[in-house]
């Protein structure tokens, strides 16, 4: 079993989260309902996420949202700051925002935007949850040092990813990230992981303090929060 706060989502709210993705109609598909309750029945990303925000009211900017499955959870959990989730994929930002208005989540918008070549203008707090992965070195350097700035006085950096290290974790989740890829979930393949010397020295140097943990919880990935505020 997990250690405490590498646990994920209690089965009720996993199951009240995903049944707003299942389809309206007995015979829609129901694969974004499967995706989600599966997701948040295994992976402590989301409870590490809430804990990194909680007692926050900066707006967030979730660069990769995806469905936007955090904009559902900081709800569930009575988070209530302005939530934007920004995504390459535009089927995918389609399909969020259908579903957070069917279920009627505040303060919650959703936009197609390319994070290679478009940065949003915002201040607050920023989350990159499973992104840094998919641009080359240099481009995430340009995104970690933009977000920072992005950051309020009250804001949060919150990043999860994949670290580049010898470990079988690190081999295993580089096939899954390939295995995303072939099979369409995501629209690329990885490009460069980060390792843990450069983000910390990175963000350090624009003036934040660093705090990283693992969030393996009970999957085989070698995946690491990292949540870094204002000196």
């Amino acid at each position: 079993m997990a250690p405490p706060g590498q646990r994920p989502l209690s089965a009720e709210d996993a199951r009240a989260i995903a049944r707003a993705f299942a389809p309206t109609r007995p015979w829609g598909n129901r694969w974004d309902f499967y995706y989600t309750l599966g997701k948040l029945r295994s992976d402590p990303l989301y409870p590490g996420v809430l804990d990194a925000l909680r007692g926050s009211q900066a707006p967030l900017l979730d660069m990769g949202c995806g469905l936007g499955l955090l904009a559902h959870a900081l709800r569930r959990d009575g988070q209530s700051m302005p939530y934007r989730g920004v995504d390459n994929d535009a089927a995918k930002i389609q399909r969020a925002s259908t579903v957070a208005r069917r279920a009627g989540l505040p303060a919650s918008t959703f936009e197609q935007v390319d994070l290679a070549t478009t940065l949003p203008h915002h201040q607050g707090s920023v989350a990159i949850l499973d992104v840094l992965q998919y641009l080359c070195a240099d481009a995430q350097q340009a995104l970690l040092r933009n977000a920072a700035a992005m950051l309020a006085d009250d804001g949060r950096l919150v990043l999860r990813m994949t670290l580049l290290d010898d470990s079988r974790r690190s081999r295993i989740s580089r096939i899954g990230d390939r295995a995303a890829n072939l099979i369409g979930w995501m629209q690329f393949r990885p490009r460069h992981y980060p390792d843990v010397g450069s983000l910390r020295a990175l963000l350090q140097q624009c003036g934040l303090a660093v705090q990283l943990t693992p969030l393996y919880g009970n999957t085989p990935f070698n995946n690491w929060l990292l949540v870094a505020r204002r000196n």
